[in-house]
């Protein structure tokens, strides 16, 4: 291709909304272009390197036997009824009406379509196990669209859907698609991590696990065990349950109350008392499917509210106002506390484990000291209700655990029989039994995948796309098209690569040499040839753009490395 016919619009500036580094560069280097708030235009550049990913995505898919197959994005809004999840997805589900007054979706996922399709098509138990795959648009109304393609409202995405007749069958789908994934990321160049993961909206009946690309900017939290490789989001994530304190309420006298006027925080109590954040005991208020409940954990952990939730089985969970705290505790927020409370009262096992804390007295300004759980509060319902911290042992070889930042690149689910039982997708089995079929879904987020791979791989000049998915392969640059030698030679290079099906992209502009050196910075391309005042001797620069290596060959040298490269395309340039 030559550059002074494509279009990429690169910036010199940072734009202002952009936030995270793979934003800044992709738009900067003509990737893609904002149409409104978390939708965007692909550009050709950004458009190879979506190609790649989809190219590389189909081929792994396709050696695990999946099908490939295209759904609509238009869904009835009954399938949404039937399954469940109508009210349940919120309000990311954009609904609309046709011209007749049907209500439909734009496709958030597929799983209703799938198992309806499914159902619909397939009469006989021989043609399972069966896994059908699509890569296609979806649809999310965000309310906080950020960071460019990492969280957007109209986005590409690979979905597939297995379906079986027993379990095992499930498992065996299952692994096949952890595999295929394992190899999809790691022919992107990405560091990742496969974590234990909650299953959401989605939904399911067995394990599920999100593959996260490790990054400062990802809005996951993920805790790692260095030990033994135990990894999980920080909603599900655990860790070795606190020793209980084995000591004689006896020896600690009752609980007192004492003033704290206008302390409410851990923050201000840890001040004005000078205690660790650790001798407290923190009680939170909320409200899980219209019935106020209250959580008390130590006072240096953090309330996870996924855990309550599914503890509780509870559709909804947030946490109460200040007329429902007064209704509930007796006294305004900031001082509630474990004692004496009507409403359930959850324990976290970090609480549980204190031989005495202090703790709000239910009252204004004023708290609890020598509060003893088990003597001065219930400990009737205790359980895992607390976000994992840095330094925590692992459940599995207590080690200590460390976090990190990451980006979800895709999710794999067992599903079980979700979908199928309410969507009555039922087969007949050998003996002659209807049999419902045992699903698990699998996605992912191609667009997000081309930001993640931006911003591990990104410097401060631009992006060095892994050649797997570089939009070209050789960025020829001659300094100057009007002198004859370098043009010459330029167009030789171009020509013979390109019968040997090497991708190029020629800047046969006429620009100053320093707006293409930038310009072919932000592009990233893998290999660039610098065709300059030595063209008449036949040397030109040979760089790798992503570890910087620059040597000076001739021509055919150059074209020879090339093509030694090109032949394996797996290769690391």
């Amino acid at each position: 291709m030559r550059q002074s016919g494509m279009l990429i619009p690169t910036l010199r500036e940072v734009p202002a909304e952009a936030e995270a580094a793979s934003h800044r560069l992709l738009l900067r280097g003509g990737f893609i272009r904002p149409l409104a708030a978390g939708i965007y235009t692909y550009l050709p550049m950004g458009w190879r390197v979506l190609k790649k990913l989809q190219q590389l995505i189909r081929e792994e898919m396709d050696r695990t036997g999946a099908q490939e197959l295209h759904m609509p994005a238009l869904q009835p809004a009954e399938l949404w009824q039937q399954s469940e999840r109508y009210n349940v997805y919120g309000p990311e589900l954009i609904r609309l009406h046709d011209r007749h007054l049907r209500e439909f979706a734009l496709g958030p996922t597929h799983e209703e379509v799938v198992t309806a399709l499914i159902r619909d098509t397939v009469s006989s138990y021989r043609s399972f196990p069966m896994t059908v795959y699509q890569l296609q648009t979806k649809f999310r109304d965000e309310l906080r669209p950020r960071f460019g393609l990492l969280r957007g409202r109209e986005f590409l995405m690979k979905d597939a859907y297995s379906f079986a007749m027993d379990w095992d069958s499930l498992d065996l789908s299952y692994r096949a698609m952890y595999e295929a994934y394992q190899r999809i990321f790691a022919r992107c160049g990405l560091h990742y991590a496969a974590v234990e993961a909650d299953a959401g909206s989605i939904g399911g009946e067995g394990e599920t696990h999100e593959f996260m690309a490790l990054a400062e900017v990802g809005e996951d939290t993920i805790a790692v065990c260095p030990g033994c490789g135990y990894a999980a989001n920080l909603e599900k994530a655990v860790s070795v349950r606190p020793d209980q304190v084995d000591g004689s309420s006896g020896s600690i006298g009752a609980c007192e109350a004492f003033p704290t006027p206008s302390i409410k925080t851990i923050d201000q109590l840890v001040q004005t008392l000078e205690l660790p954040a650790d001798a407290f005991i923190k009680t939170l208020v909320y409200v899980a499917d219209g019935q106020p409940v209250a959580v008390a954990v130590r006072g240096d952990q953090e309330v996870n509210e996924l855990k309550v939730r599914h503890w509780l089985q509870a559709e909804s969970l947030e946490l109460a106002d200040e007329q429902t705290i007064r209704e509930a505790a007796g006294g305004p927020a900031g001082f509630v506390g474990p004692v004496g409370l009507s409403i359930k009262l959850l324990v976290d096992y970090s609480a549980a484990a204190l031989s005495s804390g202090i703790a709000g007295a239910n009252e204004a300004d004023h708290h609890l000291r020598n509060v003893v759980p088990g003597r001065d509060f219930p400990l009737d319902h205790t359980g895992d209700f607390r976000n994992v911290k840095e330094g925590d042992c692992c459940p599995r070889c207590r080690d200590s655990l460390k976090l990190a930042r990451g980006i979800e690149i895709g999710h794999v689910f067992k599903l079980g029989t979700k979908y199928s039982g309410k969507l009555k997708a039922e087969i007949t089995d050998a003996s002659g039994r209807p049999t419902k079929l045992i699903m698990g879904c699998y996605g992912i987020g191609i667009s997000r995948l081309l930001s993640a791979i931006a911003e591990q791989h990104h410097d401060e000049h631009g992006i060095p796309w892994p050649a797997s998915i570089a939009p070209f392969r050789v960025h020829l640059i001659p300094v100057s098209i009007q002198d004859e030698a370098q043009r010459a030679l330029a167009e030789s290079l171009y020509e013979q690569l390109t019968k040997h099906g090497v991708e190029v992209l020629i800047d046969d502009r006429e620009e100053r040499p320093g707006v293409k050196f930038k310009d072919a910075d932000l592009i990233g391309i893998p290999i660039r040839i610098v065709i300059g005042k030595k063209a008449a001797d036949g040397l030109v620069e040979f760089k790798l753009r992503g570890s910087g290596e620059q040597t000076e060959v001739t021509a055919s040298e150059a074209l020879e490395r090339i093509l030694r490269q090109a032949s394996d395309d797996f290769g690391i340039l």
